[in-house]
């Protein structure tokens, strides 16, 4: 291809643009798995190439090359990224307990709330599932996908560090 472009390098990489592009979009197609995205990759790749080397592509052995690794470069980005988003959980944000709710519950309530949220996630889940809301081993079990001897375990744990944390406070 380095041959056949004469000119400027922008007029080279606009002759690239028009006679790789197809053959890219369908490379990066093949890497991203989605058109538009791919369309995307190739726009990126060349953008880059333009923004880099607009003044001259002499120091570019193989233009065609060198966009082609671009675009597999590209792509690998688009994937990492989509797998930075796809394993980020945003932090639950509990809504903050009404007012009243404060002035009802009598201190050893409010003790005993403080102390349930330092437990872990999972022996807080079983507590309450079994505590408040009467739930059987079994239907804790089911619930959050655990066997029931990882149920019963949980919440001696879970009792445990409950009352350690409730002996701490008083």
């Amino acid at each position: 291809m380095r041959g056949r472009l004469s000119g400027t390098a922008s007029e080279e990489i606009d002759a690239l643009y028009r006679h790789r592009r197809l053959d890219l979009v369908r490379l990066a197609v093949l890497l991203v798995d989605d058109i538009p995205t791919a369309e995307d990759v190739v726009q990126e790749a060349f953008a880059a190439l333009y923004r880099r080397h607009s003044d001259t592509l002499d120091n570019i052995a193989d233009p065609e090359a060198y966009i082609r690794r671009s675009v597999v470069n590209t792509s690998r980005d688009v994937l990492r990224r989509r797998r930075t988003v796809r394993a980020y959980i945003p932090p639950r944000i509990l809504p903050a307990p009404p007012p009243e709710d404060e002035i009802l519950l009598k201190e050893e309530h409010q003790e005993v709330l403080r102390a349930l949220r330092l437990l872990t996630v999972r022996q807080r889940e079983v507590l309450v599932l079994r505590y408040w809301s009467n739930l059987s081993e079994a239907d804790i079990a089911a619930a959050l996908d655990l066997s029931r001897g990882a149920v019963k375990s949980t919440a001696s744990r879970a009792l445990k560090a409950l009352a350690k944390r409730l002996k701490e406070t008083s």
